[in-house]
C-alpha cells in the first residue's frame, strides 16, 4: 500500500522547515501510513513581536498565513478584528503547492494552520477552489478564527473527513477553542492528550491516527 501524501501547513511563527523538524516523531509513527510533504507561509512575520508562541528554527524566517491586526502586521487567535491581510496570498500559495506538488490525498494542518486548513476545505466544499481535491482533514491545536470576514467559512457544516487534535495544557490555543471549531464539521473525530501546544506522537496515539486513516488507504 503508497502512503498517503499529506500536505502540511505550519503555525504562526514557523515555516516548512522547523514544522518538518517538529513533526519528525509524528513522521516516524506513521512512516508506513502517510508521506507529508511541506510549504512554508508567505506572509514574513517580523522579529519584534513579543508573544508566547515559539518562534521558528533552521534558517528560514517566522512566517504566518494571515495577520488580524493589518497595521502591525501581527496575529493573535484571540483577537477580534473586520478584516485581515493576507490570506489571499495564502490561497494562492497552497493552490501552487496543490499544482505543483500535489495530488494530495489530505491535508495537516497545526495551530494557526489548523484554522486555514479549515478555511481550505470550506473553499474546497463551496468549489471555490477547482485543484483542492483533499479528501481528509487532520487539524491539531485548530480554532475558529475570530476576524469578522473569515465568518463565511464557517455557515454550513463542511462534510470532509476531519480528526482534530488538541491537548488540555495548551497555554497558547486552549481546547476549548478547539472544541469552539467542531461544530464546523459534519462529523470531527477528536484525539485528545493532555500536552500543551504541540502535535502528539506518542505510541498511544497510533492507534487512533491509524483507525482515521484506514478508510483513505
Amino acid at each position: 500500500m503508497a502512503p498517503l501524501r499529506v500536505l502540511c501547513i505550519h503555525g504562526y511563527r514557523q515555516n516548512g522547515s522547523s514544522f518538518r523538524e517538529k513533526t519528525g516523531a509524528l513522521r516516524k509513527l506513521l512512516k508506513k501510513q502517510l508521506e507529508l510533504v511541506y510549504i512554508t507561509a508567505p506572509l514574513t512575520v517580523s522579529n519584534v513581536e513579543n508573544n508566547s508562541v515559539p518562534t521558528a528554527g533552521g534558517d528560514e524566517e517566522p512566517r504566518g498565513w494571515w495577520f488580524s491586526d493589518i497595521q502591525a502586521r501581527s496575529f493573535s487567535a484571540q483577537q477580534q478584528c473586520e478584516k485581515s491581510s493576507g490570506l489571499d496570498d495564502s490561497i494562492s500559495a497552497v493552490r501552487e503547492a496543490v499544482k505543483t506538488q500535489g495530488p494530495f490525498d489530505g491535508v495537516l494542518g497545526f495551530s494557526q494552520g489548523a484554522a486555514f486548513v479549515a478555511m481550505l476545505c470550506s473553499l474546497q466544499e463551496q468549489k471555490l477552489e477547482l485543484e483542492f481535491n483533499f479528501r481528509f482533514a487532520i487539524l491539531v491545536a485548530g480554532f475558529r478564527s475570530a476576524c469578522e470576514e473569515h465568518q463565511k467559512f464557517y455557515e454550513v457544516p463542511l462534510q470532509i473527513p476531519s480528526l482534530h487534535v488538541f491537548g488540555l495544557e495548551d497555554r497558547v490555543i486552549p481546547d476549548s477553542m478547539s472544541r469552539d471549531l467542531l461544530p464546523c464539521f459534519q462529523d470531527p473525530q477528536v484525539l485528545i492528550h493532555p500536552g500543551g501546544h504541540f502535535v502528539p506522537a506518542a505510541a498511544a496515539h497510533r492507534q487512533m491516527y491509524q483507525d482515521f486513516l484506514k478508510r483513505f488507504q
